[in-house]
Parts: C-alpha cells; sequence; structure tokens
C-alpha cells in the first residue's frame, strides 16, 4: 500500500537488500517468538505469558477494527511503560494502521502538530501520568475516536476495546509499519516511517548481535515508545527471540534496582544520566544485582572515563551504542578490547551501512579526521514523511541521510562521535530543537529576540541555556515565570531551558547570522 508522502528505497537497493537476506516478508506484528507458556511481560504484579500477550493483541486488533481503524490508518500513542503501551502497539502493527510513537512527556504542541501531520484517527492514551491529566490534552485534538487506558471519562476505555479475533487483511512487509519521531532540529518532531521490512531487520539483527535468546530478561527503564527501548534490540527484539521483558515506570534506582533483584533482569539499556546515576547509586544500595550481564548505553556519549567504572561497580559489560531513530545503529561489539569499548560508540550494525564521514563541502575527510556522518543502508530512511523542503537539505542527491552528527572512523570501523553539526541540544538522550524552543520564547510578550544553545554538562551531558533579549521597557522573565509560560503553550517540559541569560545583542558571523558558537563561549 502506498502511502502519500513516504519516500521508498530504489528499486535496485530493494532488490540488494533482499538477495542479501536482510528485507524479508516477516511482519511486526509476528515478533512473538516465545514458547507459550514462557513469561513475556511482566508490568508490576502482572505477569503475561507469550499466549496471554498473543491473545490480547488479538483481541484488541479485532476491537479496534469494530471501531473501524484499518491498513493505512493511522493512530497516535502516547502511554507510558504500561502493558496497554505493548498490546496496542501489537494490534495495531497487526491491522496494518501505524502507531505514531508520541513520548509520555509531550503535550499539546506537539501531539495536535503530530495528529494533524499523520492525519490520524485516533489518540491513545493513559488517563494520567503523575500530575498531568491526558483526557483535557485529548479533548483540544481533531481525531474521531480518543481511547483511554485507565479511567476514560467520555472517551472510549482501552478495556472495553476487546472482541473475538477476526480476519483481517494483513499489511504488506513494504508497508510503513510504525511512525517514530525525530529529535527535531527545525521546529516540531519530523514523523520517521520505518516499515515492517526494515525494522523487523533493524530488531532481529539488534537481537542477534548482543546475543539476546530464551534466558533474556530485558529491563525497560526508558520510554518504551524511544526507538532504543523498542528495537535496538529493545522489547521487540527480546520477543523476536523468546525472551521476558520487564517494564519499569523509570530509569531511578529505587524503581529500577529492586525489579532487577526480583525478576533477575539481564540486560537493560539506559542514557549516560542514567548510567551516572547508577554508578552513585550502587555504593550505597542493598539490591542484588549480580543478575545483570549487559549495559547498554546510548543516546547521548557517555565519557570514556565513566565509561571504565561500569563494569566494575556494576558486575557487567558495558555496550556503547549511538544511533539515530532514522536508521543506522552502531553497537560496540560483546567481544570488542575494552579500549574500543571505553572510547568509542561502536560501529555500524549491518555489513550493508555505507557510511561516509565528510567535510563541509562533501568531500571526505581524511581517515581518522572529524567530519559529518553521513549514511544509507536497508533501515536507515530515504525521506522524512510529508517533509519534502526538509527531505531536500536532509539527503544527498544520491540518497544519503545527513545526520548532522560530527565523527572520526577508525581504521575498525567504529565511530568516535565529536559532537553536532544541528542546532540541536542532546539532553541527556532528549533532543531539543533550538529553534522550537527559540520560536516558543518569542512568543513571550516581554522577550524581543531568542538563541537557544547547549551548554556542556558532567551528568547530562548538555543543559539548555535560552539567551534573550528583553523588549525595551520590559522586565526580563525569571527561570520559573519562563517556565510556567512555556507550560501554557503546551511544551514538553524537558524542553524548557535549565538557564537564562540577558544580552542587548547577539555575536554575528560575517553573513549576519547569530554565532552561537561566541554565545557558547560567553557561558565558558
Amino acid at each position: 500500500m502506498t502511502v502519500d508522502g513516504f519516500t521508498p528505497w530504489p528499486a535496485d537497493l530493494e532488490a540488494r537488500y533482499k538477495a542479501e537476506g536482510h528485507w524479508t516478508d516477516r511482519l511486526l506484528g509476528d515478533v512473538l517468538h516465545g514458547d507459550p507458556d514462557a513469561l513475556a511481560l511482566v508490568v508490576g504484579d502482572d505477569r503475561l505469558t507469550y499466549a496471554d500477550l498473543d491473545s490480547r493483541a488479538a483481541r484488541t486488533a479485532a476491537g479496534l477494527l469494530a471501531l473501524g481503524l484499518r491498513r493505512g490508518d493511522r493512530a497516535v500513542v502516547q502511554l507510558p511503560n504500561t502493558a496497554g503501551f505493548v498490546v496496542v502497539f501489537l494490534a495495531l502493527v497487526r491491522l496494518g494502521a501505524a502507531p505514531v510513537l508520541a513520548l509520555p512527556a509531550h503535550r499539546e504542541s506537539e501531539i495536535r502538530y503530530l495528529c494533524e501531520l499523520s492525519e490520524a484517527r485516533a489518540y491513545i492514551c493513559a488517563d494520567r501520568d503523575g500530575d498531568f491529566d491526558y483526557r483535557a490534552l485529548a479533548r483540544t485534538l481533531p481525531v474521531e475516536h480518543v481511547i483511554v487506558e485507565g479511567e476514560a471519562e467520555e472517551f472510549t476505555p482501552l478495556a472495553s476495546v476487546d472482541a473475538d479475533p477476526v480476519a483481517a487483511p494483513a499489511p504488506d512487509p513494504s508497508d510503513v509499519g510504525v511512525f517514530l519521531l525525530s529529535g527535531g532540529t527545525t521546529g516540531l518532531p519530523k514523523l520517521i516511517p520505518r516499515t515492517h521490512r526494515d525494522y523487523v531487520y533493524n530488531l532481529a539483527a539488534s537481537a542477534e548481535l548482543c546475543g539476546l535468546g530464551r534466558d533474556t530478561v530485558y529491563l525497560v527503564v526508558l520510554p518504551a515508545a524511544h526507538n532504543f527501548a523498542l528495537a535496538c534490540p529493545g522489547i521487540l527484539g527480546v520477543f523476536a527471540t523468546g525472551g521476558t521483558v520487564v517494564l519499569s515506570p523509570s530509569g531511578a534506582p529505587d524503581e529500577a534496582f529492586p525489579l532487577i533483584e526480583r525478576e533477575r533482569a539481564t540486560v537493560c539499556a539506559v542514557v549516560p544520566p542514567i548510567a551516572l546515576l547508577w554508578l552513585d547509586a550502587v555504593t550505597w544500595s542493598d539490591e542484588d544485582l549480580s543478575s545483570l550481564e549487559l549495559l547498554q548505553v546510548g543516546g547521548a556519549k557517555l565519557a570514556a572515563e565513566r565509561a571504565a567504572e561500569i563494569p566494575a561497580a556494576l558486575g557487567c559489560r558495558l555496550q556503547q551504542v549511538f544511533g539515530m531513530a532514522e536508521g543506522l545503529l552502531n553497537y560496540t561489539r560483546l567481544d570488542d578490547p575494552q579500549d574500543l569499548v571505553e572510547r568509542t560508540q561502536g560501529r555500524p550494525l549491518s555489513p550493508s551501512d555505507e557510511v561516509r564521514v565528510v567535510d563541509e563541502d562533501g568531500e571526505q575527510v581524511a581517515p581518522g579526521e572529524v567530519g559529518e556522518l553521513l549514511t544509507r543502508g536497508p533501515y536507515t530512511l530515504r525521506g522524512y514523511y510529508r517533509a519534502p523542503e526538509h527531505n531536500a537539505r536532509s539527503f544527498t542527491p544520491d540518497g544519503f541521510y545527513r545526520t548532522g552528527d560530527l565523527v572520526r572512523e577508525l581504521p575498525s570501523g567504529h565511530l568516535i562521535v565529536e559532537g553536532r553539526e544541528k542546532d540541536q541540544i542532546n539532553r541527556g538522550g532528549d533532543k531539543i530543537s533550538a529553534e522550537e524552543l527559540e520560536n516558543h520564547l518569542l512568543a513571550h510578550p516581554a522577550i524581543h529576540d531568542a538563541a537557544v544553545v547547549g551548554v556542556p554538562d558532567p551528568v547530562m551531558g548538555e543543559r539548555t541555556c535560552a539567551f534573550l533579549i528583553i523588549r525595551e521597557g520590559e522586565k526580563a522573565p525569571g527561570l520559573r515565570e519562563t517556565k510556567d509560560f512555556l507550560r501554557t503553550r503546551g511544551l514538553a517540559a524537558y524542553k524548557f531551558p535549565d538557564r537564562l541569560e540577558t544580552t542587548t545583542e547577539f555575536p554575528r558571523t560575517p553573513v549576519g547570522k547569530i554565532s552561537k558558537k561566541l554565545l557558547t563561549a560567553r557561558l565558558r
């Protein structure tokens, strides 16, 4: 089924990836490969076998079908780490109705945009998460169906989306199976279309590389909708190899450590701030973490000095992961020498991943020199969804994706990440578009102009600093007032600035653009 706004792979590469065995006819809805009586999913006190999970997904798919959702439809899914997330995801991909995976932290600004861009027919959310009521958000959205896990009020309860399974047309492996979200460097997030074919390869190849199997107990502490936690190899990679997934509300040691001990978790994926928190917490924690065999760290660069501490402190192997929801994944291998594990961010997952490291003119840099990473391959997108102007800037004429990451490539193929070319802050693995935050700040009546930069931080990697020029006669807003203002605009809290600085003018480059390098230098 052709989707308007989706850019397919060229026919020659499609044939190549099939011939090389990367692309098969497996579907995302068919990833449950565990024994029927084996434990598939643990959430709190709920323990679902593979047979239980398969039945719930089938009945929920039938319930969604009864509501009118069909192959080719889209549904924005905003659920925390609950059984409902897993069931809804499996149900939607079985129908061929692609989930658009929003993060729990997103608010009206992002969710309304995602619903409109994807033309979603449904919004599936929790009743509440912490102190936020998603039902109030749902009342503002242009969708036909609102389905709520928990107390639904006037909406459809997820528990009632249940029917006897019926035969329905299966999706095609080349269909868009799921929409992930970009980190967003030019405003609101862009939609990343992942087909059944490429995403199944993504999760299956990752699971094989990471050595997952039926004895794997994978603890999920990142949002389940995040590409890292979902398919690198993540929840879906575990299901594809018959292991057990354990969902944690967060990566906080007081929540994650007891689950590691109780469920004898063997694998976990975290971002660097969580890894650093665990390194501190393990010195006072009484929980038994001896079952942990592999800690994946990705989402942002982990300092080599701290990477070296993890094996001894946590009693497990470290695997560095550098990737993007757009596709390319790099892993340190389980048999890599320790120095490569500590100081690099891995090498490409697939033998068919093509990598270029280029200078500002697009020319290949000398071996070992820093340049921008360009890539294409069997699981890297060929274009963002319905974003032709952005695609013209983000892809080369021969289909290489311009990642915006600055890297050095070693002779072994391992990459060392040296920074970002794009105007984006990586705050503990959360990608924040400077432009998006600037646009929201400019709506404040006291702010004449705004420039947002990333500030190096030993824990988060980067924190966000907003430089403000205040309108004549107005009083500069404080940090709390600014955050309250951004909250009223429906902006996700992780995008709020950590620091404000006022100035009378911004430094400029020779061509008149704001020099964010000079702004950052002021902070140093």
